[in-house]
């Protein structure tokens, strides 16, 4: 009996170990993670514009729209959305942006590759879900305006 409730006791202290790691700090790593994925895809668009407008007309084929609407649109949207993710300013709203760009690489470019950019989207759902934390303009602004009601 003793031996059960020393394993108990572990698990329980493990427990509370994890329910004490600050919500911020897992918050601000999903930030980092995912705005560098998608400042890298933006970079990798912009270095070789041509390219780019190639994959979007014979590769991505995104449908309604044309190639030399969907590349600028995609581009901007990683660039904006990873600034914006990075610094934690208006963190919900482009979280939700990049959701779209998630989904739509998902249903129709590569929906083959659904576990990583189920991983993308668990990121992305946890800062539109939970916010940016404590470390971002987001909480700053929010501190600031309370301040001044």
């Amino acid at each position: 009996m003793p031996h059960r409730c020393g394993w108990t006791g572990r698990i329980r202290g493990l427990i509370r170990i994890a329910d004490a790691f600050p919500l911020s700090l897992v918050q601000l790593a999903s930030r980092v993670a995912v705005a560098n994925v998608f400042w890298q895809s933006a970079q990798t668009k912009l270095a070789s514009w041509p390219v780019t407008l190639q994959l979007f007309a014979y590769e991505y084929k995104l449908p309604i729209l044309p190639p030399d609407v969907a590349a600028p649109m995609a581009t901007a949207a990683e660039l904006s959305g990873a600034v914006l993710i990075a610094l934690g300013l208006f963190s919900r709203l482009a979280a939700l942006m990049l959701l779209g760009v998630v989904a739509t690489i998902q249903i129709f470019v590569y929906p083959g590759h659904w576990a990583e950019h189920l991983m993308w989207a668990s990121l992305l759902l946890l800062i539109f879900a939970r916010g940016a934390g404590v470390f971002s303009l987001d909480h700053l602004v929010a501190r600031l305006f309370r301040g001044r009601g």
